[in-house]
């Protein structure tokens, strides 16, 4: 009987045998988790603290006229040239600090062209309790000299003109503008800056913001004297350092988290 032959397999056929098909990958499911809520706590970080309705605001500054109805501020002057001149020896400095040198200054020198007679140097003998003295000193003499050749000796009533004088910038002309001409200006300062982003009620990054938030959110009827009702706040109340929570006015309304306990 014939042997059947059985054909010898080469080596490398395994790796010539067709490989199965491969399966289609699944596309990948649509997770049924829903995203947990954040914490209030966090969320809370996230956002920043609720802004203050209009009614709280109203309530604030009702709080404000009702204890002061007629602000003033601190600075001393006689005339809305010589309040210019204040507020721009005031720069970096206390209304104190400058209150203790203008007297004498003004005495000598409380007109435009008064001052201008002036050297420098006469002047800083005057201010050299101030600090950046040497500086204001110029500004001052100049400024006089540019009141006399452009305004006819007098202080314009608008802020264009008021900050293209030396050594005037927007808050000091905003200060000019609402104290010696009644406009309804807010300047924010140091203090009104620290009031107005510690409590919540006009933050922003820098002074410009704080005082267009300000003029957004003031109500009309106490325009004219929130420049002042927030500085003396800020000054004497909210203060950088310790501030007197237990005395302040609006405590229920502020937003900021570390209030201090009487």
């Amino acid at each position: 009987m014939a042997r059947k032959t059985i054909p010898s397999r080469s080596k490398g056929s395994a790796a010539r045998r067709p490989a199965p098909p491969r399966r289609a990958a699944k596309p990948p499911a649509k997770s049924s988790r829903r995203r947990a809520p954040a914490a209030k706590g966090k969320a809370a970080s996230v956002r920043g603290p609720k802004p203050w309705s209009a009614e709280e605001i109203a309530e604030a500054f009702r709080r404000f006229h009702a204890a002061n109805p007629e602000p003033r501020g601190e600075l001393e002057s006689v005339n809305p040239f010589t309040l210019l001149i204040a507020v721009v020896l005031s720069a970096q400095a206390t209304d104190a600090g400058v209150n203790k040198a203008t007297p004498a200054l003004f005495a000598v020198a409380d007109t435009p062209a008064k001052m201008a007679a002036l050297s420098e140097e006469r002047v800083q003998e005057f201010i050299k309790t101030i600090g950046l003295y040497r500086t204001k000193a110029k500004n001052v003499v100049a400024l006089s000299q540019r009141l006399i050749a452009e305004h006819g000796g007098t202080v314009p009533r608008d802020r264009a003109s008021l900050e293209a004088l030396p050594g005037v910038g927007r808050k000091t002309a905003n200060v000019v503008l609402n104290v010696a001409f009644g406009e309804p200006t807010i300047a924010v300062d140091t203090h009104i800056f620290r009031v107005g982003n510690r409590t919540g009620l006009a933050p922003g990054k820098d002074p410009l913001e704080v005082e267009m938030k300000l003029n957004e959110v003031v109500p009309a009827q106490y325009k004219l004297h929130a420049h002042h009702w927030l500085i003396l706040h800020g000054r004497y109340i909210c203060k950088a350092i310790k501030p007197a929570c237990d005395r302040c006015l609006i405590n229920d309304l502020c937003r900021w988290p570390n209030k201090t306990v009487a």
